[in-house]
Parts: structure tokens; C-alpha cells; sequence
């Protein structure tokens, strides 16, 4: 979901690892069910002890990095806020599961008000386990729908979130009869559930699913089945969950060589085809259609990060500028129940550094993203990001 690129050599190797990470988490799914209205009381004329839980002494470097990348953006929300004054800590988990619930355990006991954290899955599942009894809500950087519920919101995007935004888009443009192409993974299956999902929600019809084998001969195998499918079942979109570290560059060739031109189909994209910036040079992503932040707003996060830091962020940081953000707003109201669940589900939701968000009952985030294509190389906006969930079908 939120895979790096790796070269049309090696396409498999990182999306692979993504769904060893979701399956792990999955196994353990529901057991932070427990909570229901759960938050810790705060006294609305003091400093809210926050606890961040990042990923400090992993021995990945870009988990090094991406740790740092958190923690200097959850201290620019702090110095961002007025009329609140938020008391944050910072606590290393090294990217283990076992550290970062023995870290969320010493934060409660330090007095944490909330947690914000940690990056993994099945580390944030390990840490709402913990904290449910101690009535902690726990906001993680997870985007996986799997292990939300109880104590537990995920602020990472979601795939039943773009999927919504991305099909409701294609019914108002006529695309209805929706083709899915997805891998055979839990990565893959969770994508095609998302899909299907929004296909019904939206009022369109699926033209059929194919899936394949999650390696590059089983993408070059399944091409003939997809051209079959599209035609047999007159597709006029085609929604793939691949990304650019995995499917997605050969799909992008072998699809219209097989004649399946992006002139006369419509391609959809669960994952961003505009990152990283080699993507946008494929023929095959051209006039795709696919979902991003609110780009005006993420640019001037980008561009203030950088100027405090001396480094571009992290596509993962504003998540964390985004949750101190929300417990920010939530706690200038001056409720001591301020953190509960029922506050933090609030349907006006809160405004990001990505565009406006809100945590939903289940405990996933819905995100106002725009709707972008690739034209000359190029990002070029279709729909823009809501400005407020006011808007129909928001």
C-alpha cells in the first residue's frame, strides 16, 4: 500500500513483504475489541501527556529514518496548536511488536493520556491489547482495517476508502460495468474485497475478477485471461490493485500490447501511479485514473517540514502530524472526556496536513482525497479534495 519502487527487475519483492506483515496482524484481528467508549479523562487546564511510539532503534535504516520523520512532525503539530498544550513522548520501539507494547505499558505508567503509534500492524494490535484494559485509545499508523475496533483507530488510508472515492468517481463518469484485477495474496484479497465492496455502494457492476499468481510469471499468464474477461463481460474500466513495486509495470505494457488500449479502456488504480516519480513515465499509466492527498495541503506540509528539517518527509509523516493535530483540537474544547471514542468518531472530522479526515465507528480513517491522472507525465487533478464532509457521499 505504501511500497516503495524497486525497479522493474525486482517488482515483487517489497509488495511480498507488505502481505507477510498483513497476515501476521490479520491472525490476531478483533482481540482490541474490548474498549467500546474507551479514553482516559484529562483535565481540561493542564498539559495532555501524549505518548508517540515510533520506530527509534530498528535496525532497518528506513525505519530509522521514517521514526525520525514521525517524531519531527508530531513536534511541528505541538508547536502548531494554540490555546492547548500538549505534553508529548517519545518512546522507541525498534519495529518489534514486543518492544512497543512493553513501550505503550511504560508510557500508561509515565501517566499517557493516549497513544499515538506504533507504525506496524501487528505492533499496533500488540499495543491496543495492552492499553485496553487501562482504557487507552491507541491511534496507529496502520493502514490495515483488519486489526481496527475497541481501543484501536488507524489513521493510515485505507483501501475501502480509495476504492469508494475511485468508483464513485467512475459511475459519475459513465464507467459502470468494473473489471478487477488483483493478486493472489492477502494484500491482493483484501484490495478485491474493497473494490467489490464499492462497486455495490456506488450503484456500478462488476464485469468479473481475475486474479494472479503474485510473481512476474503469473502477471504475464494472467494477461490473455484479462483481455478475455474485459471482452466477454464488456468492461469498461479495469481496477488494479497492483502498485509500481509490484504488477504494475508490466500490466501497464502487456495490457494494452494485448489490445486493451487505454484509449478505449478506462485503468483504475487502488495505489498511487504518480510515486514514485519513474512510474509517471510508463505508457501504460497514462489517463489512468487513481486517488491522492489534497495536494495543495500536502505540498505545504512538505515544503514546511523540509524547511524545519533539511529533508523532504516521509510519505508517512503527516500521519502523525495529523493525529496530534486531532487530539489538539479535541482537547482546546475543554471536555474532560475530550479523548473518549465517541469524541475522537466525531462525523465533522478534523483537518489535516493531507486534506481533511475523520475516524469512523469501525475504527478506520476516511480521508478526503482528490482524483488525479497522468497526462504528458504529468499529475493532473480531475476531482479535487473535498473541502468538508459535507459533500455528498462523503
Amino acid at each position: 500500500m505504501f511500497a516503495v519502487f524497486d525497479a522493474v527487475r525486482k517488482p515483487f519483492h517489497r509488495l511480498a513483504l507488505l502481505a507477510t506483515i498483513l497476515l501476521l496482524a490479520a491472525c490476531d484481528a478483533g482481540l482490541p475489541g474490548a474498549g467500546g467508549n474507551s479514553g482516559q479523562r484529562i483535565d481540561p487546564g493542564a498539559a495532555v501527556p501524549v505518548a508517540l511510539l515510533v520506530p527509534h532503534g530498528a535496525s532497518n535504516p528506513q525505519e530509522q529514518r521514517l521514526a525520525r520523520d514521525l517524531e519531527n512532525a508530531a513536534r511541528m503539530a505541538v508547536a502548531d496548536l494554540s490555546g492547548v498544550n500538549i505534553d508529548l513522548r517519545v518512546y522507541g520501539t525498534a519495529g518489534n511488536a514486543g518492544k512497543a507494547q512493553q513501550a505503550a505499558l511504560t508510557a500508561a505508567a509515565d501517566g499517557a493520556k493516549i497513544i499515538v503509534g506504533p507504525l506496524h500492524a501487528e505492533s499496533a494490535n500488540a499495543v491496543a491489547v495492552a492499553m485496553a484494559p487501562k482504557n487507552i485509545n491507541v491511534l496507529a499508523f496502520s493502514n490495515n482495517p483488519t486489526i481496527a475496533g475497541g481501543n484501536l483507530l488507524i489513521l493510515g488510508q485505507t483501501f475501502q476508502d480509495t476504492a469508494n472515492r475511485l468508483t464513485g468517481y467512475a459511475v459519475s463518469q459513465g464507467k459502470r460495468r468494473i473489471m478487477t484485477v488483483h493478486s493472489r495474496n492477502l494484500a491482493g484479497e483484501l484490495g478485491r474485497d474493497a473494490i467489490a465492496q464499492a462497486i455495490r455502494a456506488n450503484g456500478a457492476t462488476s464485469a468479473g475478477v481475475v486474479n494472479y499468481e503474485f510473481s512476474q510469471g503469473g502477471v504475464v499468464g494472467a494477461v490473455p485471461a484479462i483481455k478475455e474477461n474485459a471482452q466477454t463481460n464488456s468492461a469498461d474500466a479495469i481496477f488494479l490493485t497492483a502498485n509500481a513495486a509490484g504488477a504494475l509495470p508490466l500490466f501497464s505494457q502487456m495490457l494494452p500490447e494485448a489490445g486493451l488500449s487505454p484509449a478505449e479502456m478506462q485503468y483504475i488504480g487502488l495505489a498511487r501511479w504518480d510515486e514514485p516519480a519513474q512510474t509517471r513515465t510508463l505508457p501504460g499509466v497514462q489517463n489512468g485514473w487513481f486517488a491522492i492527498p489534497d495536494p495543495r495541503r500536502a505540498n505545504q506540509f512538505a515544503s514546511r517540514f523540509q524547511a524545519a528539517n533539511g529533508g523532504a518527509p516521509h510519505d508517512l509523516a503527516g500521519l502523525s502530524y495529523d493525529a496530534i493535530a486531532a487530539i489538539g483540537a479535541l482537547a482546546k474544547s475543554g471536555r474532560a472526556d475530550a479523548l473518549s471514542r465517541s469524541s475522537l468518531t466525531q462525523s465533522s472530522g478534523f483537518q489535516g496536513v493531507n486534506g481533511i479526515f475523520r475516524f469512523l465507528p469501525n475504527g478506520t480513517t476516511q480521508r478526503g482525497l482528490a482524483v488525479a491522472t497522468i497526462r504528458n507525465q504529468q499529475v493532473v487533478v480531475l476531482s479535487p479534495a473535498p473541502a468538508n464532509f459535507g459533500r455528498a457521499g462523503l
